[in-house]
């Protein structure tokens, strides 16, 4: 068991390390796994596996497929963002895409008994890398320091920027009755962010309950809680141009969620339908560059269609949570955690260098049980291109707009082993 704690530990920081641009409802990944990534991100209600229960709702490792075995899980993702970004000002168009890479995002859980009769407790423990966002214009012509009429400033801020995360939870969960569950979740959470003067790294911890009920054999609803989880990340970013790097606060919002799953033909067709709150007006660090609540709507089906073959899809719908803005004075001051910076900078480094902005995923995918313990699944996510601008005036009073646009695409490969 050490060994293994030991593997998953480094798993995730492999997590970290390779992926900084896996952003979906924001910057936080709509699910963990190819199951739940297939059904639209869900599993509140039902996961389908070990790994997306405790991401999703540690109480419902009580009722998942595995139970009463224990399972193993091992994903990964290759995520294909394309990011590109324009600036239209004094008569020119400046335009550049982002560098473009396929990330490689590995996750890895486990769940098992603790007991074998009731009341029932059930051990879990995952590790995966669970939000991040990311642009690099470096060395393209939305990164020249020096611009015809511009006072010879930088065109932008925010040419580069990476926010990686990777969770690291163990989890538990208690059955004390056939129909009802509960579980908690510690968060460990190791974050990096680098705004293009440095990497900067933080620790921070949470908390995730949820609970799980069963009224009828073919219904589960579920609901989660976590609480909100605050990096300091020091000398990352000079702010107010006073030439010292100065420090600041990203804080992983407080969520809230329920989720409804109906077996309409059981172990046959399976329907959920999951819901979910997150307050990024509330955090630390997006409410500075003005985010809004999302909102967020999964929908996921898993249709059995043989022994062996299951398949799957889903949809994601969430709004936009990073406002537009327009008619603003580029010269006017804006503080950000007591530093002041122009306007027109702030907006830059808001719309350009976190262009959070995809709102809808279709999702799609498929498992083989090759046999009662071994099992493979795949799936693959698009995430429907989406615009964001923003208009007003320049630090030469000129006339500005600044435009991003966020497509996303991934493919997930999950192994799981039953013993």
């Amino acid at each position: 068991m050490k060994k293994l704690l030991q593997i998953m530990f480094l798993v995730g920081l492999a997590a970290v390390w390779a992926a900084p641009a896996l952003a979906t409802n924001g910057d936080i990944l709509i699910g963990v796994g190819p199951i739940s990534r297939s059904m639209g991100g869900v599993g509140i209600a039902a996961p389908q596996d070990a790994i997306s229960a405790v991401f999703s709702n540690p109480a419902a490792m009580c009722f998942g497929p595995y139970c009463p075995a224990s399972e193993f899980n091992f994903a990964g993702t290759l995520f294909a963002p394309k990011v590109d970004a324009k600036v239209q000002l004094g008569g020119q168009s400046i335009k550049a895409d982002s560098h473009e890479n396929v990330y490689a995002i590995p996750a890895i859980g486990i769940s098992t008994p603790i007991t074998k009769s009731m009341p029932l407790w059930r051990f879990g423990l995952a590790a995966y890398g669970v939000s991040g966002l990311g642009v690099d214009y470096r060395d393209t012509s939305l990164d020249q320091q020096r611009f015809a009429n511009f006072g010879g400033f930088p065109l932008i801020a925010g040419e580069y920027t990476s926010l990686q995360i990777m969770k690291f939870a163990p989890a538990i969960s208690f059955e004390p009755d056939p129909r009802i569950s509960f579980g908690l979740a510690a968060h460990i959470n190791y974050a990096m962010l680098d705004l293009g003067s440095g990497t900067s790294t933080d620790y921070t911890y949470g908390v995730q309950l949820g609970v799980l009920y069963k009224p009828l054999d073919k219904l589960s609803l579920g609901a989660t809680y976590i609480t909100p989880q605050k990096n300091t990340f020091d000398r990352v970013k000079d702010f107010n141009g006073d030439g010292a790097r100065d420090s600041f606060d990203l804080e992983a919002p407080q969520q809230a969620g329920l989720g409804v799953a109906y077996d309409i033909l059981p172990n046959k067709l399976l329907v959920e339908i999951d819901g979910k709150w997150i307050n990024w007006s509330g955090a630390a660090g997006y409410k500075e560059f003005d985010w809004e609540d999302q909102w967020v709507f999964g929908l996921g089906a898993q249709y059995r269609a043989t022994d062996k073959l299951i398949l799957r899809a889903g949809y994601n719908y969430a709004n936009n949570p990073v406002k537009s803005h327009n008619g603003w004075n580029g010269l006017a001051p804006q503080n950000v955690q007591g530093k002041i910076m122009p306007t027109y900078y702030y907006e830059t480094f808001r719309t350009i260098g976190f262009p959070a902005v995809t709102k809808s995923h279709i999702t799609l995918g498929l498992g083989y049980e090759f046999t009662p313990r071994f099992s493979v699944n795949v799936g693959y996510t698009y995430g429907f291109g989406e615009t964001i601008t923003g208009t007003g005036t320049a630090l030469n009073g000129q006339p500005v707009k600044l435009e991003s646009n966020l497509t996303e695409m991934s493919y997930e490969l999950g192994l799981t082993w039953r013993f």
